[in-house]
């Protein structure tokens, strides 16, 4: 993940895609037939791709993950992501390579739910990214994030809804803060800074600050803030029906920051109108290996 002011771009590789539909309709039996990069490029000609391919078009190696015509890699230094997708529902080329490079990679993951059933690791929490694209014809250097989620159930059955949200901050570090409503048992918000180069340090949360909701789909937004001072909406990029991603201004451990923030809501996800809704933006290939397919 990363933005430079007036554009941002997300990258997702996704094993068992968690918000496929015909993942779900299948009974969720085989999740490498269900995997799809998702690349969202926003900003002045932005993209969106999540193209679903089976398990014919994917290769996993431990340092390297192909889907379809799209790859990372992983070579100790540097994560490369070659991107070759087609957009949805506008189907425009997305083709570019993105390189991110960590200034360290941490070693701890975090449980979400008190059954922790669900795991995250915030692998780089601050790194330096590359970004080259041919199509559209965008390229710029700035701060980038890298993250990893997975579970042994699905989201919609382990949580409500979330809120996440992650600010670099002065000194070089970053700020991150998680909160879950899990289905079984409370929740327990993440408060973390990382500073530069070193490990989670857990701080108070800040108390909770409601933001506008999502101008379409109404979805729910909040985050926290620190006492005594304001969060706003600064942009939002995604608006969907069960999903806000929105960019934030904020303040957060006595500074004033710039967020990227994500708000999901499960049981509008869970819905059987959304569910029949999602195919327009997430088509499927059921053809194709590792290098072809449509992209």
């Amino acid at each position: 993940m990363s933005h430079d002011g007036h554009h941002a771009i997300t990258i997702i590789g996704l094993v068992g895609s968690v918000f496929s539909p015909y993942y779900a309709w299948s009974g969720r039996r085989d999740p490498l037939n269900h995997c799809a990069m998702n690349v969202a490029l926003y900003g002045p000609g932005g993209r969106w791709a999540m193209t679903e391919r089976g398990r014919r078009a994917v290769h996993r190696e431990p340092r390297r993950l192909v889907i379809g015509p799209s790859a990372m890699h992983w070579d100790g230094a540097t994560l490369t992501v070659d991107i070759r997708e087609r957009g949805a529902p506008l189907p425009s080329p997305i083709r570019g390579q993105v390189r991110l490079k960590p200034r360290a990679v941490t070693s701890r993951a975090f449980p979400l739910d008190p059954r922790e059933r669900h795991r995250w690791w915030p692998i780089a929490p601050h790194a330096e990214i590359t970004v080259e694209m041919q199509e559209p014809g965008l390229t710029w250097h700035g701060a980038g994030y890298w993250d990893s989620n997975w579970g042994t159930e699905s989201l919609e059955d382990g949580f409500k809804t979330w809120t996440w949200s992650r600010a670099p901050l002065a000194d070089g570090g970053a700020a991150i803060l998680y909160d879950m409503v899990p289905r079984h048992g409370p929740g327990s918000p993440l408060a973390l800074r990382f500073p530069p180069g070193g490990e989670a340090e857990p701080f108070p949360a800040p108390p909770k600050a409601l933001l506008p909701k999502t101008r379409v789909f109404r979805i729910r937004r909040e985050t926290r803030c620190d006492d005594g001072h304001v969060a706003s909406v600064a942009r939002t990029v995604e608006d969907t029906p069960f999903y806000g991603r929105s960019i934030l201004n904020t303040h957060l451990l006595g500074e004033p920051v710039r967020a990227m923030h994500e708000s999901i809501c499960l049981d509008c996800f869970k819905r059987t109108i959304v569910r029949l809704m999602l195919p327009f933006r997430m088509p499927r290939i059921t053809w194709g290996g590792p290098e072809g397919g449509g992209g």
